[in-house]
């Protein structure tokens, strides 16, 4: 089986930092970034099976973020 991608999107990097152990200890390759803009940025150039979407952050919020992600 292949390793599969999550890309957790939190404002907060102890909270980013504390995932990304959980899962990487899991297998899962993660990739994560503080804000909704550089997500979008990142599905253009990266495979992500999964998205761990923080809903109350500054800036783009994760709703809009989801409404608005068209490459997906």
């Amino acid at each position: 089986m292949s390793e599969r991608t999550i890309l957790i999107v939190d404002d907060e990097d102890e909270i980013r930092n504390l995932m990304s152990i959980y899962l990487k200890n899991e297998g899962y390759q993660v990739v994560d970034v503080p804000d909704a803009a550089t997500a979008m940025d990142m599905l253009k150039k990266q495979k992500i099976d999964l998205i761990i979407l923080d809903v109350m952050m500054p800036g783009m919020n994760g709703i809009d973020a989801c409404l608005s992600a068209t490459c997906c």
